[in-house]
């Protein structure tokens, strides 16, 4: 699987008596894009959390065998209102933690390379949801973290602009060269994002873990190989004949 960023090792996390995660074994590969796939409740945003280290496991190991830094983006963007764009985006830089990462020059390079430079002095109020979420990526970005971690960043805008930033992520993880995970519930968010696909099973558990092949357009994901596996798998734990 080549150099792994970060591994998960019997992952087991409980909410009272339910098991968010039950012995999940789970590896990231250096300049992957993974994106692990379930229903509402099946603990994928669990399993972000546990991988930026924002939740700890009752049992297992979570590591970074690389010394990998992690930056992570939730579905809201949580921009300071009273902060331009420009000054949100170099906010990670006021933290020591962050600082031998940072450089202040670098946002004025992020504000070209998301496609931001003319919004730089505009307040987040005056940001359509695509654009402030952007900006929250770069936000991440600026701080030079090896893994981007995303938590269905995209879920509540409209199917359009969600499809022009889908691809625009993918093309900027290239770019600056990121292992990407993202959380979705979306089948067809996972496939054209994704060169590994994990579809967690409802009960703490992996269903499957798949290396994909990312399609050229949109229009191709109805003829991707894996597209009737994860869709078959996603209706056999929803018990329901359809997919939104």
């Amino acid at each position: 699987m080549g150099t792994v960023a970060l591994r998960l090792t019997g992952a087991t996390k409980r909410y009272g008596n339910t098991a968010v995660l039950d012995g999940l074994d789970l590896e990231v590969a250096q300049d992957s894009r993974l994106v692990v796939l379930g229903h509402s409740g099946s603990g994928k945003s669990t399993l972000l959390r546990v991988l930026a280290g924002l939740e700890q496991l009752d049992a297992g190991e979570v590591s970074r065998p690389g010394g990998a830094v992690v930056g992570t983006v939730f579905q809201q963007p949580l921009l300071l209102p009273w902060l331009s764009v420009r000054d949100n985006i170099a906010l990670g830089g006021r933290f020591r933690a962050n600082r031998a990462r940072f450089e202040s020059a670098h946002v004025d390079e992020l504000l070209d390379v998301f496609g931001l430079a003319e919004l730089a002095a505009a307040r987040p109020a005056q940001l359509s949801g695509g654009q402030a979420q952007r900006v929250a990526i770069a936000r991440v970005v600026a701080v030079r973290p090896d893994v981007l971690l995303l938590d269905e960043p995209f879920s509540a805008l409209d199917p359009a602009t969600r499809r022009g930033l889908q691809t625009w992520l993918r093309d900027m993880v290239e770019r600056l060269g990121l292992t990407l995970v993202l959380v979705t519930h979306d089948v067809d968010e996972a496939l054209y994002l994704a060169t590994e696909v994990t579809l967690l099973d409802g009960s703490g558990a992996a269903a499957g873990h798949w290396h994909s092949t990312a399609p050229a357009d949109h229009r191709d994901l109805a003829a991707h190989p894996l597209q009737a596996t994860l869709l078959a798998g996603y209706r056999s734990q929803l018990g329901v004949a359809a997919v939104s």
